[in-house]
Formats: C-alpha cells, sequence, structure tokens
C-alpha cells in the first residue's frame, strides 16, 4: 500500500516553475517526509517546458530531475504528470496550440505529435531515477474535451481511447518498466457521452486512476457526514474494479481532499481519517495520494474559494489537522495492515453499452446505482460492483469473491 501526496510548491504555486528555487523545494519535500509519505505526484506545467512544438527546454528537465533527486534523498518516490493542462481551475497549454495557432489537442495531427516529443523527452530523462514510479499524460485533461468547458476540443471516444493508447505506447517505449497511467476527472465515470469512458480508464495503462471530490454533488445532497460522504473513495475505487476485465487491476486513488465548505474546516480531520479507512478496505487499492501537500498561499489571486485550504500542511509548511491525521492513520497502517474487507454483495450495473457508456449518469450523485450503493453502505454492506455482462460469469465472479448479486431496482 503506497501513501502519498500531490506536491503543490508552498512557495509561487506551480508558478514556481518559472522561478525555480530548489532550496524551497527541498523544504516542502521534508515537510511532506516528516508526515511519513512515500511518494509524491509532481506537476510540470507543459508551456514552461514545451514553449514551441519543438522545444522541450533542456533547462526546465534539468530542473525536474533535480526536484526528483531531491525526493530521493528524502525516501519519496515521484510520479510525474506530463500535459499540464489543467490544474485547480486554470488551464495551461502552450501558445501553439490556441488563438492562431487553434488545433485541437486530441485530434490534430502535429499537435499529437507534438505532445509524443514532449512525454518522450520527459520520460527518457526520468528513467534511470530509481524513485521514478512513471509518468501520467496529464492531469485531468479530458476536461478539455467536453462540457462544461467554455472551450472544447471535441473528439469521438474513440478518438479519445487512440490519443490515449498513442501517447502511453510512447511512455512504454521510453521506459517499458514504467507505472505509466492516465487520468480524468469523474465525468469519465458519471457523465453521459462524455467521450472519455469508464472503459478507457479500467482498461488502459498500468492502473486505473480515481478522482474523489465531494464537491460533486455528494457532500450537497446527502450531507458532509453521511455515509455516502465518507465512503465516496471508496464507492469510486470499487465503480473503476467493476469496470475492469482483470479482477487484480490495481486501483490507484490518485486524488482525493476535503474541499471547504463542503466539509467544514472543523470536520477535515474526522472525514479524511474516514475516507482513508474506508478505502483502505479496498482489496484491489494500489495507493493513496492526497490533494494536496501544501496550501495555496492567499497572496496569490482568483482561485476557487476551496483550492486555499486543501493541503495537508499549511504554505508555511505547517502540519493541520488533516494533515497530522494523514500521518496516523499511516503509521498505524504500517503497524497493523489490515486486510480488505470481503465483499460477497455485488450490486449489478447496466449502461448499455460497454464501450460508450450512454447511461453511467446513474452511477453520479442522485443516479439510481449510486443511491442503491449508498444505501447498501447505510446498512454496512461493503459492496462490490460487476457490469451486467458479467453478472453470469460464475469463474469471474468467484475470483472476486461474490456470492451474492444485487439489482438497483431491489435496493430499498
Amino acid at each position: 500500500m503506497r501513501f502519498g501526496v500531490n506536491y503543490t510548491p508552498s512557495v509561487g504555486w506551480f508558478y514556481h516553475w518559472l522561478d525555480f528555487d530548489l532550496d524551497d523545494v527541498r523544504a516542502d519535500l521534508d515537510s511532506i517526509a516528516a508526515l511519513g509519505l512515500d511518494h509524491v505526484r509532481v506537476f510540470p506545467l507543459w508551456p514552461v517546458f514545451q514553449p514551441n512544438r519543438a522545444l522541450v527546454r533542456p533547462k526546465a528537465v534539468d530542473q525536474l530531475l533535480s526536484m526528483v533527486d531531491a525526493a530521493a534523498e528524502r525516501g519519496l518516490d515521484v510520479a510525474v504528470d506530463g500535459l499540464q493542462g489543467h490544474l485547480s481551475s486554470f488551464d495551461f497549454r502552450p501558445s501553439w496550440t490556441l488563438t492562431w495557432h487553434r488545433r485541437n489537442m486530441f485530434t490534430d495531427p502535429e499537435v499529437v505529435d507534438g505532445q509524443a516529443h514532449y512525454l518522450r523527452t520527459l520520460t527518457e530523462a526520468l528513467r534511470d531515477r530509481p524513485n521514478f514510479l512513471g509518468m501520467t499524460l496529464g492531469n485531468e485533461v479530458n476536461q478539455f474535451s467536453d462540457k462544461p468547458h467554455p472551450d472544447p476540443d471535441p473528439v469521438s471516444a474513440a478518438g479519445a481511447e487512440s490519443w490515449l493508447r498513442r501517447l502511453l505506447d510512447v511512455c512504454a517505449e521510453a521506459d517499458p518498466r514504467g507505472f505509466h497511467s492516465h487520468c480524468e476527472y469523474d465525468a469519465v465515470w458519471f457523465q453521459d457521452g462524455h467521450p472519455f469512458t469508464p472503459a478507457q480508464a479500467a482498461r488502459i495503462g498500468a492502473a486505473t486512476a480515481v478522482h474523489s471530490w465531494v464537491f460533486n454533488g455528494t457532500a450537497q445532497q446527502y450531507g458532509s457526514n453521511s455515509v455516502a460522504t465518507v465512503r465516496h473513495a471508496e464507492y469510486q475505487v470499487e465503480l473503476a474494479t467493476g469496470w475492469a476485465r482483470d479482477p487484480d487491476r490495481p486501483v490507484w486513488l490518485q486524488e482525493v481532499g476535503a474541499p471547504s465548505p463542503h466539509i467544514p474546516v472543523e470536520s477535515a480531520a474526522d472525514f479524511t481519517g474516514q475516507t482513508l479507512d474506508n478505502a483502505l478496505t479496498c482489496g484491489n487499492l494500489w495507493g493513496v495520494t492526497w490533494w494536496c501537500s501544501h496550501d495555496v498561499n492567499r497572496s496569490l489571486v482568483d482561485f476557487p474559494e476551496l483550492e486555499y485550504g486543501l493541503g495537508l500542511l499549511t504554505s508555511g509548511r505547517e502540519n493541520k489537522p488533516a494533515g497530522l491525521r494523514v500521518a496516523e492513520t499511516i503509521q498505524e497502517w504500517r503497524a497493523r495492515p489490515t486486510e480488505p474487507a470481503v465483499r460477497g454483495t455485488a450490486l449489478v450495473l447496466d449502461v448499455g453499452d460497454e464501450d460508450t457508456a450512454p447511461n453511467r449518469s446513474t452511477c453520479a450523485p442522485g443516479g439510481q446505482f449510486f443511491d442503491a450503493w449508498a444505501a447498501l453502505a447505510q446498512q454496512g454492506v461493503r459492496a462490490a460492483v460487476v457490469l451486467a455482462s458479467r453478472a453470469g460469469d460464475t469463474p469471474y465472479l468467484a475470483a472476486r469473491g461474490i456470492t451474492e448479486l444485487v439489482h438497483p431496482e431491489d435496493v430499498r
């Protein structure tokens, strides 16, 4: 089991790449390692690293390598996201994809070639670092493909899959041993018609990445301390497991946090502890990477209010209650690892065609499937998820330890 954090620099946020200071990075990593965490996920800013389609700045790559080396000195492994992409409500795309050079980032051959060049360059530079875990293609880049983005780059489901496979192949060619993956925000699981699909998320790449945010309607509809809210991450991990062809495919809870005011500040530590305890009951969980390491400094403006206080530490590198709760959970788990829950009961999911999942909104907060899973959770059941197409597959069910199937319409 891996426990890590998404590294948000305490000085300058991700704009620190413009004025990179390794001493600040080292101090941040010291405060992260002190919590007992074992890895960080880091975010090069795409337009800073590749300002021209043919230019990946060597100095920027060297700065990334120095960050990875500093992490190694503190016992921290590093996962690297490539295409940034989208971070905390801000978009970062290079000028060669915008305005006068406006081109679709998923379908334009030259843009995709440029992305491949960028990812190959980073992966080849990183592959010999012993603490390099692998590449993620980019952070929630699916948000560029569809509503509610104000200027989307439309792509079909087939086009999205082609894009994912092309770029993951580039990473694998550059570093065959790497733990290379992709990640999407939860439209992939919950939004009908979204071109990035659950099948892609759960069947392409080394692991299935889950980003669990209860500001998606869960906390608003069910309450900040409800079972549906504190078990939301567990629900998404089990949903991801249900979509996988391989019953043992790892699921990476890659982002999860306690957003205020949806989770009151005074409840953040309790929510954090309950979320972790529930997620750790999932048998396929590879690890948890909390969002995020350090608060955004209030001297920076225009962030949504909830983004300022998501850190486990303040921007002054002081521990917050949620950070201390994470440290306690890690210490307890390492002293006495808990066995995953036996999930003998599975809720059957039918969203139509598996490739496009046209009715996946049933899985979203307020949907019939979500409500049925939450109702079972309220009754104390730790339910698995099984696709309707696998409900009659006896060897598959046996491999997952499932002995009882329940349909959403039968849950009271």
